[in-house]
């Protein structure tokens, strides 16, 4: 045991203590027995406890004389407790404890626990003498030390420490009932600015809370811009106003969606509609570290007793610290789950109304769904929600036709926007007006990238003079009597299957302009995860977000994870193509599958499909006709005749190969119609090994 040494006073002239830190050293030291491990460490001429209590200081250990300070401080110890009555803690700090306990409902001795543990965690000469009692304080030990130090009968100390009691209960200080520690390490608070907060002023509790609970700022969004949950709001606007007027209990609401879609904005914009506060659990503590989540939950304890009275919504973001789910390799409980029936309760009972906001559901544990009112998932708006966010955001930085573009790039949510359009709009000046869209496209472009999507494709490439047009497909279908009936019925599944380049994915795009709609295009790659289970949650997810959009979906490269199951050799292959059935029968829209490889897939997936188009390579009135628009596109001239023969030779000409040339124009112009023959003529060549086809088969 180390001695207490004064660092900062003089010891000729000590302060004379409060009467409160008296007393209560004094019943450390004598009838709690501190006094004996004091003594056998006590020899420095600095000590601060000893001249405040007026002893005398050895020289060396050993050398005093233990009868006579035991003598000493039993009278002042006597002499204090008959002046008990005047030890009264510092004036602010009853304040607050009184408003406090006031607002909650605590009991006297509660208050009195409460006061003591405040001084505890500020006053270091009242821990370091505390700290005489051990290291290994029971449960029992802490009831028997505050009995005699706070002179409150010990059934009523127990009481106030009960799980069930108001201070645990409250959050506002806690007993650590795991192992044995110091009085100190065993009585906690709140946060750690909690106790300083106690003592600094007479404060609201919205203060008292700082670094644990905080107002929320306002909202940059109204309701009107998540329309795109328009069905969810219906039921959740009524529903909280419901809550608020009656003061209904255990009122929680679930909200999940990918990172930056707008859930604290959707929080902030319902307290705004309702005409409440909204006070956000902070994820850090006030030194700016992350809060665990028992420090969080504690927090959320005293924010719903604290704002119990008023007006007021609480936002719980990133619960997945709380709520997660074991670890799947070492199996350990969250927070809630170690307590399930203590968060049961609490959210059966909690007067505040609260959002709870998470990136995934998978987070929530099974067993606490039930609990919550409403389960809401808020998903990157669709594209005309998109772009009235951007308008809004970005209306003074973009041009109109930068704009619309941008805003089908489906990955892009208001989060990105908000923070990129921030970013360009404090350096407006340094960068100019003409490198605001740059900037601004920039931005997007590497926030997309780095959160694993494709980015925004910027401009500067050579377009193609049609995307698509049906005069240059070969099917053995008639793909606008197709587009005919879908325009009607809305709903159909399609496979499209040919080789490379022959315009399945051009000719989905064109459909989902057709039909009004946005296209939800999605590759193999975008969907296969190494994972397992994964593929098949990517799958869910895509079907899903195409049907709250009304989108097309296009699945491309479908042979990549729709093979025969019958040749399967693992069981998450057919487990993917089983969750790709499921998906196929309930999808109400359209859905467009595209492969180069139709052979092998999957027998009870080729009968789900209402129709089966298959692409093939150019005819040769259509290579010609194609020839002579991007000939005339390129103002190369018109094709010579003699050049008819020479391209109906390439049998295996597609549209795909006629925009590759174009993109090789760019850095190798092309001159001539018979350079831009040559050039089709190298794309077949690579398809045939090194060969140009003769027109043999």
């Amino acid at each position: 045991m180390r001695s207490i040494r004064s660092h900062a006073l003089s010891p000729s002239h000590p302060p004379e203590p409060a009467p409160w830190l008296r007393l209560w050293l004094l019943r450390l030291l004598v009838p709690l027995g501190g006094l004996k491990t004091y003594l056998k460490d006590v020899y420095a001429s600095d000590d601060t406890l000893a001249t405040l209590l007026g002893m005398e200081i050895p020289a060396a250990p050993g050398e005093h004389d233990t009868k006579t300070t035991w003598t000493a401080l039993r009278r002042q110890h006597m002499a204090a407790e008959r002046r008990s009555h005047d030890a009264a803690v510092p004036q602010c700090l009853a304040v607050n404890v009184e408003r406090l306990g006031k607002l909650v409902g605590l009991r006297a001795s509660e208050c009195r626990i409460l006061e003591f543990t405040v001084l505890l965690h500020t006053e270091h000469l009242l821990e370091e003498v505390a700290d005489f009692l051990g290291h290994n304080l029971s449960l029992a030990k802490v009831c028997r030390a505050l009995t005699v130090l706070l002179d409150i009968p010990e059934p009523e100390v127990r009481q106030a420490l009960d799980l069930n009691g108001i201070l645990t209960r409250s959050g506002l200080m806690s007993l650590d009932r795991r192992g044995t520690s110091s009085l100190r390490g065993k009585l906690d608070l709140l946060s750690n600015s909690f106790a300083d907060n106690m003592l600094s002023s007479e404060a609201d509790p919205v203060h008292l809370l700082r670094g644990t609970v905080a107002p929320s700022p306002p909202a940059q969004l109204g309701l009107d811009d998540f329309q795109h949950i328009a069905d969810s709001l219906s039921i959740l606007k009524p529903y909280l106003r419901k809550t608020v007027l009656q003061g209904r209990t255990g009122v929680n609401i679930f909200v999940h969606g990918k990172p930056g879609t707008g859930k604290t904005e959707l929080a902030k914009a319902l307290a705004q509609w309702l005409g409440c506060e909204l006070f956000e659990i902070a994820s850090e503590d006030d030194r700016g570290d992350p809060a665990d989540g028992d420090r969080r939950l504690r927090a959320f304890r005293a924010a719903q007793s604290f704002f119990a009275r008023r007006r007021a919504l609480l936002l719980f973001d990133e619960v997945e610290d709380v709520f997660r789910g074991g670890d799947s390799y070492w199996e350990r409980q969250s927070i809630a789950q170690a307590r399930k029936g203590w968060m049961n309760r609490m959210l059966d009972a909690n007067p505040v109304p609260t959002l709870w906001l998470s990136n995934s559901i998978e987070t929530l544990d099974p067993a606490f769904i039930r609990r919550f009112d409403m389960i809401v998932e808020l998903p990157i708006p669709p594209k005309p929600q998109r772009e009235r966010i951007l308008h809004a955001r970005c209306g003074d930085l973009l041009p109109p036709r930068h704009l619309s573009r941008i805003a089908t790039v489906e990955c892009l949510a208001p989060a990105v926007v908000t923070r990129a359009s921030a970013v360009v709009r404090s350096i407006r000046e340094e960068l100019g007006e003409a490198r605001l869209a740059p900037a601004l496209e920039h931005l997007l472009h590497n926030t997309l990238c780095a959160q694993g999507h494709r980015g925004i494709k910027t401009t500067g490439f050579i377009q193609l003079p049609e995307t698509y047009d049906p005069a240059f497909i070969h099917t053995d279908i008639d793909l606008a009597k197709i587009a005919e009936g879908l325009a009607t019925t809305r709903s159909g599944r399609i496979c499209l299957y040919g080789p490379p380049g022959t315009g399945k994915t051009a000719y989905a795009r064109w459909l989902a302009e057709h039909l009004g709609a946005p296209l939800h295009a999605r590759r193999a790659s975008d969907i296969i995860s190494m994972w397992v289970g994964e593929t098949e949650k990517n799958l869910a997810r895509a079907f899903r977000g195409a049907e709250h959009e009304g989108a097309v979906l296009l699945v491309d490269e479908v042979d990549s994870f729709l093979q025969d199951r019958r040749n399967a050799q693992h069981s998450w292959e057919v487990t993917a193509v089983n969750e790709m059935l499921t998906q196929m029968e309930t999808f109400p829209g359209v859905f467009i599958a595209s492969t180069n490889l139709m052979h092998g897939l999957d027998q009870a997936a080729l009968r789900r499909f209402d129709i089966k188009a298959r692409f093939g390579f150019l005819r040769p009135t259509q290579a010609w006709a194609l020839l002579c628009r991007y000939a005339t596109y390129l103002e190369i001239g018109p094709p010579a005749p003699e050049l008819a023969l020479r391209l109906e030779r390439l049998t295996h000409l597609t549209p795909g190969d006629f925009a590759a040339v174009l993109g090789q124009h760019r850095l190798h112009r092309i001159t001539s119609a018979a350079m831009l023959v040559e050039a089709l003529a190298s794309e077949c060549a690579l398809k045939n090994g090194g060969r140009t086809s003769i027109g043999f088969l």
